[in-house]
């Protein structure tokens, strides 16, 4: 929380992932980023404040099962990227690509297309702050299925978060946050080693 922006994190369903309820402070208007479960907690927290969009941060279940229902009880928009859109409960109304804006009261948030965990995978950037959905955790990158979709959110991540700050907070799909430049460093370690070239799946920078 400052000045400007509120972000609420929500830690929801069996798999603990997280909802994050972004607030203008000078107008009250609201978004929330991915309903993972529990609608009836989303709806109630963002009593009080001016919701405005519904925003997710890739397709998989852990991170919509609340969708439907927070959808038709918050009756605004839908957005995710076209890539990730094809299997949800909702059909979004807004499709997001690399640089798109949301303005949200006095705020702006920066559209940021991470593919890796999944082709669609969004980061929003709001302030100082990043959403980053699970292409990137405290320690490592989100999970990834090929070495070619390992390649691909290293690719995000150093071409499209490493250039932020590095003092910019950085808040997950699960757990807590971190600091951007501690996962550079972590990473410039990964770097320096050699690694084989299958290397997919759950990696974590200190010890892949």
């Amino acid at each position: 929380k400052d000045n400007d922006v509120q972000i609420e994190r929500l830690e929801l369903g069996s798999f603990g992932t997280n909802a994050y309820i972004v607030i203008c402070q000078k107008t009250g208007d609201s978004l929330l980023v991915d309903t993972p479960d529990e609608a009836d907690v989303i709806i109630d927290r963002m009593q009080g404040s001016n919701p405005k969009y519904i925003l997710l941060t890739h397709n998989h279940g852990d991170h919509l099962g609340a969708l439907t229902e927070v959808h038709s009880s918050l009756k605004v928009p839908l957005a995710a990227h076209a890539l990730d859109s094809g299997n949800l409960s909702v059909a979004p109304e807004l499709l997001f690509s690399d640089g798109d804006t949301v303005d949200l009261g006095n705020l702006k948030l920066e559209v940021l297309h991470t593919p890796g965990h999944t082709p669609g995978g969004l980061c929003f950037k709001v302030g100082h702050y990043l959403i980053s959905g699970d292409t990137i955790f405290p320690g490592g990158p989100g999970r990834t299925r090929s070495p070619a979709n390992f390649e691909q959110i290293v690719k995000s991540i150093t071409e499209k978060i490493f250039v932020l700050p590095d003092d910019t907070p950085i808040y997950p799909g699960h757990g807590g946050f971190t600091v951007l430049e501690k996962e550079k460093d972590e990473f410039a370690v990964f770097s320096s080693r050699p690694h084989n070239l299958g290397l997919c799946g759950d990696v974590l920078w200190l010890s892949a």
